[in-house]
């Protein structure tokens, strides 16, 4: 009986606020069983004790109190049906309690209630509501992943201490870095949603009009929305060393290759979309400044004295951006540009050179036709310096 209330439909819930248990139908009562209390042993001495303390009081510090709420109370309380608040739990990532777990506080209450009252003002549809709240839990969880690791791998380089020591030791070490952390995800948040409103919806017009100059008569791909300069870098031989380095060793190279990335695809105006290990696949707002860090990638990874050459590729064009990703055929175009390219070079297609061939910065070098798989015969351009320094990192 409980699953059938678990998939009944928003409309057969009780009203708002109202406990959904009521609406199960009685049951045969089950027979009565004893709960077992189970003593731990005490531990032979009181580290483990102080570390459960320390836990337990992180715990309750980030979630904002006791877990002392059932997943019913708190959708009840947030005045939704269990249904439509799992839906929400399950976009943020969370794992999935029963009936009887009491896995939330009040804060938890109060998060739902937030995104529930945009739905309810009709400032957001329901699927754009779960939209965005996957947004939030898949870049969360990657954030804190992320951040986690850095620290212990910190911990190990400077305090000399093993990797399980480490592990231990951030309990106790991050309560202190806490309030810092968050500040600095607000700001950096409210910085980054700044700059994707000018990028994706002030400056798109003038990326369009620059995509129709580049690319006239060319229709297939005018129904997507905006036009961006498409790049990917991809480090040459990755596959070989990897196999030949211990974990430590390729951690650190690619970190190494995501830093320099990153720092490169910023400082030339770029963003960069996503990285699957040995790929980065960027983009930025003109020809031009995909082109500048097209070059600047390439010749950063030819003068590291540690990781490998790079082969890089970009293409101008109309692209479908979402969920965080980009897709269409400009994408798929650069990702086989870049299989053709020799190590430390950037290749470009036809109608990005002609975007870029009155730029004085650059120099282009047709190259002998290629077939390519779901595209045709193509003729690709080699990008290289002209006139200027190119982009000048600090």
């Amino acid at each position: 009986m409980r699953e059938q209330v678990e998939t009944m439909s928003d409309e057969d819930m009780n009203d708002a606020g109202t406990d959904v248990a009521s609406v199960t139908p009685p049951t045969m009562p089950l027979p009565r069983v004893m709960p077992q209390v189970v003593q731990e042993p005490a531990p032979a001495t009181g580290t483990m004790s102080a570390e459960r303390v320390a836990a337990k009081a992180l715990e309750s510090r980030l979630l904002g109190g006791e877990r002392k709420l059932r997943r019913r109370e708190v959708a009840a309380g947030a005045g939704l049906s269990l249904l439509s608040a799992r839906k929400l739990w399950r976009a943020l990532g969370f794992p999935n309690y029963s009936d009887e777990d009491v896995a939330f506080t009040e804060r938890d209450q109060a998060a739902l209630g937030a995104i529930v009252d945009l739905v309810r003002a009709e400032k957001l549809t329901e699927e754009a509501a779960i939209s965005i709240t996957r947004s939030i839990g898949q870049m969360t969880d990657r954030m804190v992943v992320w951040q986690i690791e850095a620290l212990i791998e910190d911990m190990v380089h400077e305090q000399g201490v093993t990797d399980a020591v480490a592990r231990k030791q951030l309990v106790n070490d991050l309560p202190a870095l806490v309030d810092a952390l968050e500040e600095m995800l607000v700001y950096s948040y409210r910085r980054q949603l700044n700059a994707g409103v000018q990028r994706l919806a002030v400056r798109a017009e003038a990326g369009l009009q620059a995509s129709e100059e580049g690319r006239e008569g060319d229709e297939d791909d005018a129904p997507l929305p905006l036009a961006r300069a498409v790049g990917f870098a991809d480090l040459v031989s990755y596959t070989s060393l990897s196999r030949r380095m211990n974990e430590k060793t390729l951690a650190r190279l690619v970190q190494r290759f995501e830093n320099k990335c990153a720092e490169i695809i910023s400082v030339g105006g770029g963003r960069l979309v996503k990285t699957v290990g040995d790929e980065v696949l960027y983009i930025a707002e003109t020809p031009a400044a995909g082109a500048e860090i097209s070059l600047a990638l390439a010749q950063a990874f030819t003068e590291d004295e540690i990781l490998p050459e790079a082969r890089v590729a970009m293409v101008w064009g109309r692209i479908l951006s979402r969920l965080g990703d980009i897709y269409g055929p400009t994408v798929n175009l650069a990702a086989r540009l870049t299989s053709l390219a020799d190590p430390g070079t950037v290749l470009v297609d036809s109608m990005t050179a002609s975007a870029l061939e009155q730029d004085e910065r650059f120099v282009l070098l047709p190259q002998p036709a290629e077939d390519v798989r779901g595209f045709g015969e193509i003729h690709p351009v080699l990008l290289a310096r002209g006139r200027g320094n190119g982009l000048v990192l600090d």
